[in-house]
């Protein structure tokens, strides 16, 4: 007989707005477990599956803080509660939490609604529509089709009032939802009869609580008046670098002060998808993007967005054991309208280790020099033709091509400066081969696990280091010498240094003070407890590319990720417009061949 084997929720605390599907392991009478459905079209064996949700309704419910859904509220901003529309997002569980999501959330909000009331407009309707708009669609009433043929009659179990909200599988948890525990129940059904065949199963969630307020963060042009829209200009593009931190590295342990339900992969997911397609870039570099989300989530999600991904995993020869779908790498997307793929290059650093180890390592050294070499690390270099506007071609008449680099150098302590500048150099020769073939624009992004100043830093931003920069002073294998040899032709620069060297605009100037005076970069991409810096950067072209826009920097009170920001990186955007070089390719230039896909190292 047909029955059901386990009920399951991804996400045990649901956040309303945001659809819960139970995992469904159904038992056929072959003994087989699936997770298919058995709808009542399709009944098996003479018995289908009947799906109810409930919202429990108990005495002395408790109202949660709209910011920290684990805290108890206690107080209400009382502009926000005259509207509807501000309810869910009105409460507060300390003055502290209520000063901080003023200057985030509220402050902008009330001033739209004063604005609203001044021109004698609805300001329901004006609200829904200006947070639909700019921090999602959760605000504002919006219709459940899982509320279709759904009876609202009360149900009472142990004392506690019942209400029917659902009658499908899925669910949508609503405002009205909030504050309440949500009940799951899965029966099996005769066909014939329509009675339940024994006692249903069912699963009871946490509280629901409202999702955290988002945050926009909008597009800066360096030089000239702000933009309002985030839309790039004519001819131009935009790209996204971003480490999403891997759900194999979001130790709970190391980020303790963040939510469970904040930090697992379920919900972050879910919020990196929104933060990611609502940047709109045309390219998208991410970094500590496991195999198995790759393949699962980001390429078939951002699939639907006009997305194209290329993706380079990890070598796993640090690893050991039955981890393959837990390691992760670089995923590389690009709109399909703006972009094709003409070339792929796999940078595996462990490949350029054997081959250094070979070279210039004694013999009864090598083992030791592998062991502090060999890191797993990866970097995807692309090369992407242009197919917008006026920009498919260069002064020549000939077609327009960009190189993306998305790196991730290692991640291990600074012991280990002699390996972080060695895998920077080495991917920088990489692109030197690149660029002396086809002479095209580049850009450099990602996670290089360096500090602004420091020996990689320099030679990605200056093309050389000067010799008694104290990093050469780790240097155990001497893999860093002769020094004078670290050296690039590559014309690059730091995008965001552009708010220093290059900003006029108001929004730029205003910028400098979350930057870095002495070394022209943010003054941090990574914020957790443990470390606050900059790690993340984007570096281009100067002769090719020019910047006109970056991703505005934030000014942060707390560390991450948290329930706003699901990682501990900051996301790095850029707008370019392509400057191409008049001058003609050198005569042994080679015409780079569609499709094709190799290994750089």
């Amino acid at each position: 007989m047909l029955s059901v084997f386990r009920l399951e929720l991804p996400l045990k605390t649901p956040i309303a707005g945001r659809e819960l599907t139970p995992k469904l392991l159904v038992r056929r009478p072959d003994r087989t477990i699936t997770a298919d459905d058995v709808p009542e079209s399709a009944p098996l064996e003479g018995h289908f599956l009947r799906y109810r949700w409930y919202r429990v309704h108990s005495y002395g419910e408790v109202i949660y803080c709209s910011v920290h859904p684990s805290e108890r509220a206690t107080s209400q901003c009382q502009s926000c509660s005259k509207y509807n529309t501000l309810t869910a997002m009105s409460y507060h569980c300390s003055p502290e939490c209520f000063s901080n999501a003023w200057y985030d959330y509220h402050r902008v909000v009330h001033e739209q609604a004063t604005k609203a009331a001044a021109e004698k407009k609805n300001v329901d309707d004006e609200l829904r529509r200006y947070l639909s708009s700019t921090f999602g669609s959760f605000f504002g009433s919006v219709s459940n089709p899982n509320l279709s043929n759904v009876s609202a009659t009360p149900n009472y179990i142990g004392g506690e009032r019942l209400v029917e909200v659902g009658c499908s599988r899925t669910y949508t948890p609503m405002d009205r939802d909030i504050g309440h525990v949500l009940r799951f129940e899965c029966a099996v059904i005769n066909a014939e009869t329509k009675k339940a065949i024994g006692y249903p199963d069912d699963i009871w969630t946490n509280h629901v609580i409202a999702p955290p307020p988002s945050i926009p963060r909008r597009m800066i042009p360096v030089e000239g008046i702000d933009q309002d829209d985030g839309l790039t200009s004519a001819g131009s593009f935009t790209l996204l670098s971003y480490n999403i931190l891997s759900e194999s590295s979001a130790d709970g342990r190391l980020y303790n002060y963040c939510p469970p339900w904040a930090l697992s992969w379920p919900y972050r997911s879910q919020e990196l998808l929104r933060e990611i397609v609502g940047y709109r870039a045309d390219v998208v570099c991410l970094q500590e993007v496991q195999s198995d989300h790759f393949d699962d989530f980001f390429r078939p999600e951002l699939y639907k967005h006009g997305y194209e991904a290329l993706y380079k995993r990890r070598t796993d020869e640090v690893f050991s054991g039955n981890v393959h779908r837990k390691i992760d790498g670089c995923a590389t997307f690009f709109r399909a309208d703006r972009f094709s793929c003409v070339r792929k290059y796999d940078v595996e650093f462990n490949r350029a280790a054997w081959y250094l180890a070979e070279a210039v390592i004694p013999s009864d050294q090598k083992t030791t020099a592998l062991d502090r070499l060999v890191k797993d690390n990866v970097a995807l270099i692309v090369v992407l033709e242009a197919k917008f506007g006026n920009q498919c071609t260069d002064a020549s008449g000939k077609r327009q091509y960009i190189c993306v680099a998305n790196a991730h150098v290692v991640n291990i302590d600074q012991e280990l400066k002699d390996v972080k500048l060695w895998q920077v150099f080495t991917l920088l020769k990489g692109l030197e081969k690149i660029a002396s073939h086809s002479d095209i624009p580049t850009i450099v992004c990602g996670d290089l696990n360096s500090f602004p100043g420091s020996a990689a830093h320099y030679l990605l931003s200056t093309g050389m280091i000067h010799p008694l920069h104290l990093d050469f002073e780790v240097d155990p294998l001497g893999i860093l010498h002769p020094k004078d040899r670290l050296t690039h032709q590559l014309p690059l620069v730091s995008a965001y240094a552009s708010f220093m060297t290059r900003g006029t605009g108001r929004g730029s100037v205003m910028h400098s003070r979350r930057m870095d005076c002495q070394t022209n970069e943010p003054q941090f991409t990574h914020c957790s407890r443990a470390f606050l810096g900059t790690y993340d950067y984007i570096f281009y072209t100067a002769d090719t590319l020019r910047v006109e826009a970056l991703l505005e920097l934030l000014d942060l009170g707390a560390a991450l990720p948290s329930s706003q920001w699901p990682s501990s990186h900051l996301a790095l955007m850029a707008e370019f417009r392509l400057s191409p070089k008049t001058r003609s390719p050198a005569p042994n230039a080679k015409r780079l061949r569609l499709n094709a896909s190799t290994e750089l190292l």
